[in-house]
């Protein structure tokens, strides 16, 4: 299954990192395409206008609704797309909805600037809005990038070891375990004994509680979801009556 991509942009320079890494390698084997689109060669006047100052008054410019129509409509895009607005007003974005976009075969960017998009926008052209986080950037692109690169690193083939992603932060709910590498001690910092010692099921049980106890300690809330088994569930009743 190849994944295509577009991107509806009014600042093309910055996809450059659609080309490196992981995502280079994605597009070289085939699992992925991509294009940039510049919005701005849409503006139906002299100047290229693409924005305007807001009805009722307000700060900022507004990117117009026409721009974004004509600019969606040149792609002649398939019914099945999804075309997702990057909105600080959008779904969060997690590792739950990586996996749900990794499924897709055509993905659509919509990058807003500038103070924000036009409504109409919202209401009529796009299937999804989209945010990655409680605060607020210049534009949609470096969002698009993120989740890009969160989807594509779980498409089969993407990542070098096929276990990888599945061994990542939230692909189970908890945060990922230590990790560590030689030098086996450095400036009086040693490596967990454990992980020396061969005992592979011991290795991964260390791990799963290591997870365990980094997700309790620093994203609880994420333990009302993961999947957890019965040992995990006495282990984490151990560390809550540690804190008692």
């Amino acid at each position: 299954m190849t994944l295509h991509l577009d991107y509806l942009t009014l600042f093309p320079e910055m996809f450059g990192y659609l080309h490196t890494s992981i995502l280079k390698r994605a597009h070289l084997s085939g699992l992925i395409t991509s294009a940039v689109h510049n919005m701005r060669e849409h503006a139906t006047n002299k100047h290229r206008t693409v924005d305007d100052k807001p009805f009722g008054g307000g700060v900022g410019m507004v990117l117009k609704p026409d721009i974004a129509h004509l600019a969606l409509q040149h792609l002649a895009l398939p019914t099945h797309a999804r075309i997702l607005l990057m909105t600080p007003q959008g779904r969060t974005f997690d590792q739950a909805f990586a996996k749900e976009l990794a499924k897709e075969t055509h993905l659509v960017f919509l990058c807003g600037h500038y103070e924000g998009i036009d409504e109409r926008v919202h209401q009529h052209l796009v299937t999804d809005e989209v945010s990655i986080g409680d605060y607020v950037l210049t534009g949609g692109e470096l969002p698009a990038l993120s989740i890009t690169d969160a989807v594509v690193r779980l498409m089969p083939g993407a990542v070098g070891k096929a276990a990888s992603p599945q061994e990542d932060s939230f692909y189970h709910g908890l945060l990922d375990y230590p990790h560590y590498t030689r030098p086996a001690s450095y400036n009086g910092w040693d490596v967990p004994e454990i992980l020396m010692n061969g005992n592979h099921a011991e290795i991964e049980k260390w791990r799963r509680r290591e997870a365990l106890k980094r997700t309790f300690e620093r994203r609880p809330d994420l333990l009302e979801t993961a999947e957890l088994s019965a040992s995990d569930r006495k282990y984490l009743a151990e560390l809550s009556a540690e804190r008692l």
